[in-house]
């Protein structure tokens, strides 16, 4: 079934995260800055204790760097958060965005604060892409919680089970799917599903693959 809009993911499915650190110099912070961030959006959400999501990576690059005992001096932290508001697109993104467009809505739904997510998509000028662009940040929580990807529904006046989400992420593929979408993942490293009984509707290695599937 043509599915009547699409709404994505935006870190690590759109846009690159471990882009903003210089790989060379910083050769194991990148993977443990977003392990710690995204623990931490986990941890504020069962808490019930919301901070904004720059204030979410800015103490997980600090816990980051401690555990790897890399001292960072303020202008280096100041850049590698700067960096954060311009993470660079995958490869596969605009191709994809671009053979989509007209086909149906296309929308983000993010754990991204609105400032975030407005600089990053005018960095890699997407902004022509998206009817629109949701934050958690609305609903004061973090996905997987239910709470957030009820704002796709909401905000496109279209049930959950005919909106295609699309994440790399395969935690939040497995909560959009328990929440009622119909599931994209975007599995670019071939991974195996986890949890295990997570089924998704359909399983990509790359974008560009989905165009095919209903244009």
């Amino acid at each position: 079934m043509k599915p009547r809009a699409l709404l994505f993911d935006a870190y690590g499915t759109l846009f690159d995260v471990h882009s903003v650190v210089p790989k060379a110099e910083f050769a194991e912070l990148s993977k443990l800055w977003r392990q710690k961030q995204l623990e931490y959006t986990w941890l504020r959400s069962l808490m019930d204790r919301y901070v904004d999501f720059w204030d979410i990576t800015h103490a997980a690059l600090l816990s980051a760097a401690g555990q790897l005992q890399i001292r960072l001096t303020d202008t280096q932290r100041d850049a590698l958060m700067q960096a954060y508001l311009a993470p660079a697109a995958f490869p596969d993104a605009k191709p994809a965005l671009e053979a989509l467009r007209g086909f149906a809505p296309l929308a983000i739904l993010s754990n991204g604060s609105p400032r975030m997510l407005e600089a990053m998509i005018a960095h890699n000028a997407f902004e022509s892409y998206f009817a629109a662009v949701i934050s958690a940040d609305r609903v004061k929580i973090y996905k997987p919680s239910p709470r957030v990807y009820a704002l796709g529904p909401e905000t496109l006046g279209i049930p959950a089970s005919e909106i295609l989400f699309v994440s790399s992420n395969v935690w939040d593929a497995a909560g959009a799917k328990a929440f009622g979408y119909r599931v994209c993942w975007c599995n670019r490293s071939s991974s195996p599903p986890d949890p295990p009984d997570f089924t998704p509707d359909l399983t990509v290695q790359s974008l560009e693959e989905i165009p095919a599937l209903f244009c």
